[in-house]
């Protein structure tokens, strides 16, 4: 299932999909489906509006998952895998691919495709009742699709392409660099949007490994763009000259990116995109492959007003210790922020044994969960908070990342869960880091960011707010603002 302006699980298809084709379509019923009665949940009228926004970006005629779902005939055998897809919490497994765990932490998220209770509930109904098709004028226009290779940040300003690679089929996980590309850019500007895309020459399902990267085979990219020249080329000396501009990771089922209107990202007349490093694994199939990184640019003359913050170096990739045959199993990293931050997203980045990962803010005595996402290594999910739910974290706070492995049976992207992992570049492997975004902010942006959310929300100084410590110390201002109450 898809849905959603810039979801990366469009253009991902691994063993969450292929499960449904396990599953198989629910046998034909020996008679006639039953007529439905008033007030009935039927496809038409109720079951129909949901396919249309969260799953028939990806389950249709040609589209990256293995059946289509535009039709009550097309969706009428696959009814029972509807309902035990859809209501398998925030897991692995999940349909439509979205993790986040609702019933804790912030829950405003940009192009959250995920089915409310009430939804899920009438699936279940609509099942149960022999999934009646009910009154075909109930049903809601039919939607049209564009090219399925259409980029959902918009049609982008620059398109750069990196050189083909060819993986065989069964070879061995591989990690290096690429060849650099030039981006052809010939003056500096700043970027709004990126999307990253892996074309490649697999045609339709057509079987393969159903395991990680069961259609895809770049699983991930950590790349920059550097102007070339001199001592220059060396990434360190790159960037302390300021000649260099690093990008979010690409990951196998990815989103797009949306930077803060505030802070878009700089991107230098005259550089070239260069691999830092690359992680390739086969699947199951030749494969000839390549990335796609497409750029919208903000107009000519925009000046950011907030600077991006350096990456939160949060996670661990040392001391990893994964018990085999066992699930549930912790691991801890923090981080101290040395400037007040605004956190524009979340990323669990884990592999094959990650089933869960948790954000927290420290501030004082304060301990607060941001976030907690489930985890599938075939579905990478970046979550982009809303610009009122974003947390604006004062500089001293410490995050704290918790992550959850299953090495037992019942993860089925292990291949062997008899086997102790630690930490690795394979998929078989295991990392630990939270590859979210943020920007920095100067005491006075802080102050203004925190006023700005109080006035928005009608903040008192009673009111507690999620991801946000010092919001009711900026009361709001204005002929709007409410009298902060408790007397204070």
């Amino acid at each position: 299932m898809a849905g959603g302006r810039h979801l990366g699980w469009r253009f991902s298809i691994g063993l969450a999909l292929l499960v449904l084709a396990i599953l198989g379509p629910a046998a034909p019923s020996a008679q006639r489906a039953p007529t439905a009665m008033p007030g009935d949940v039927t496809f038409s009228k109720d079951i129909l509006p949901i396919l249309q926004r969260s799953c028939q970006n990806c389950h249709r005629p040609d589209g990256v998952a293995p059946m289509s779902l535009m039709t009550y005939e097309d969706v009428r055998p696959w009814a029972r895998a509807m309902k035990q897809r859809t209501s398998l919490g925030p897991h692995r497994g999940l349909m439509p691919p979205w993790y986040i765990e609702k019933n804790i932490g912030i829950q405003q998220y940009k192009d959250d495709p995920s089915l409310s209770a009430a939804e899920i509930a009438n699936i279940g109904k609509w099942v149960d009742n022999n999934a009646p098709q009910g009154n075909p004028a109930d049903a809601p226009p039919p939607l049209h699709f564009g090219d399925l290779g259409a980029w959902n940040i918009g049609t982008p300003d620059l398109i750069v392409s990196t050189k083909d690679v060819v993986v065989k089929a069964n070879a061995p996980d591989w990690w290096g660099e690429i060849e650099s590309v030039p981006i052809g850019l010939d003056e500096d500007r700043y970027v709004a949007a990126l999307q990253v895309k892996e074309v490649n020459d697999i045609k339709g399902d057509t079987g393969g490994r159903a395991t990680v990267g069961a259609h895809y085979v770049f699983h991930h990219m950590i790349w920059s763009t550097r102007v070339a020249g001199s001592a220059d080329d060396d990434p360190v000396a790159a960037a302390v000259n300021g000649t260099s501009t690093s990008w979010p990771v690409h990951e196998v089922g990815r989103n797009a990116d949306i930077f803060d209107e505030s802070a878009g990202r700089l991107l230098q007349g005259g550089s070239s995109l260069v691999s830092n490093s690359v992680h390739l694994h086969s699947n199951g199939r030749d494969t000839k492959a390549h990335l796609e990184i497409g750029f919208k640019l903000q107009p000519k003359g925009y000046t950011p007003t907030f600077r991006r913050s350096p990456s939160r170096s949060l996670g661990n990739g040392v001391d990893i210790d994964i018990r085999p045959m066992e699930a549930n199993q912790e691991l801890h990293a923090y981080t101290v922020l040395n400037e007040h931050t605004k956190i524009t997203s979340f990323e669990p980045h884990l592999h094959a044994p990650g089933a869960r990962m948790c954000l927290e803010a420290i501030w004082g005595y304060n301990i607060q969960t941001l976030s907690c996402a489930g985890y599938d290594h075939n579905w990478v999910r970046g979550y982009d908070y809303t610009e009122d739910s974003a947390p604006l974290l004062p500089k001293g706070t410490i995050l704290h990342i918790i992550g959850y492995m299953d090495l037992s049976p019942a993860n089925k992207n292990i291949p062997d869960p008899r086997n102790w992992q630690g930490s690795g570049n394979r998929s078989v492997a295991n990392m630990f880091i939270d590859l979210g975004q943020g920007v920095s902010l100067t005491d006075e942006q802080f102050q203004q960011e925190m006023a700005k959310r109080s006035q928005k929300l009608r903040l008192t100084r009673n009111d507690v707010v999620i991801g946000c410590p010092l919001c009711t110390a900026a009361p709001a201002t204005g002929p709007n603002a409410p009298r902060p109450s408790g007397g204070q």
